[in-house]
């Protein structure tokens, strides 16, 4: 697959080159998607005001449940694939966990606990209708505080958004990151 845009290279603008240095860990070299963005700097500090891979009222396993499936769902693969590669072990997803975001049936999957499939099931809905039926919603909410709600259908969104960034600029995979199962 060709990008339809070429990444930033060194030398980047000196500001630039500050904020694409604090963004990967040491000797990672900044990713395709930042470089990309980082042609239209404007767009890069408004896309980077937007992250939430701060700690938030999430926990961060219940976080990377909400962006893999939502990069799943939307056939987004370099981005899935970099979130598996640093963060699936942290959050002890094993074969099954990984799998199970990109599986069609993946909500129903028994590697998750119930309020983990209530997560899965918030994204697939959102994803499948735009919103979320009233009676998710009130099992939602025995589960998970608004703050969290929030969180996640935010967290769904923004994967969406990152998804449609990735796919439709054509970002060559990061060569460390993971892949799609191939039953996916």
């Amino acid at each position: 697959m060709n990008t339809r845009i070429d990444p930033a290279v060194q030398p980047y603008e000196k500001d630039m080159e500050e904020t694409l240095s604090r963004l990967m860990p040491e000797g990672v070299e900044p990713l395709v998607l930042f470089r990309t963005l980082a042609r239209n700097p404007r767009v890069f500090r408004r896309f980077m005001a937007g992250g939430l891979l701060d700690k938030g009222t999430l926990t961060m396993r219940q976080r990377e449940i909400v962006i893999d499936r939502a990069c799943g769902l939307c056939g987004g693969e370099y981005e899935w694939g970099v979130h598996v590669a640093f963060f699936a072990e942290k959050v002890g997803f094993g074969a099954e966990e990984i799998a199970a975001t990109v599986a069609a049936d993946g909500a129903s999957a028994s590697c998750w606990s119930g309020e983990e499939k209530l997560i899965m099931e918030l994204v697939d809905e959102l994803h499948r209708t735009q919103t979320l039926s009233d009676g998710l919603w009130a099992r939602l909410k025995e589960a998970f505080s608004d703050e969290q709600l929030i969180e996640m259908v935010v967290l769904a969104g923004l994967y969406h958004m990152v998804s449609f960034v990735v796919n439709g600029l054509k970002l060559p995979l990061e060569t460390y990151a993971a892949r799609f199962p191939e039953s996916a």
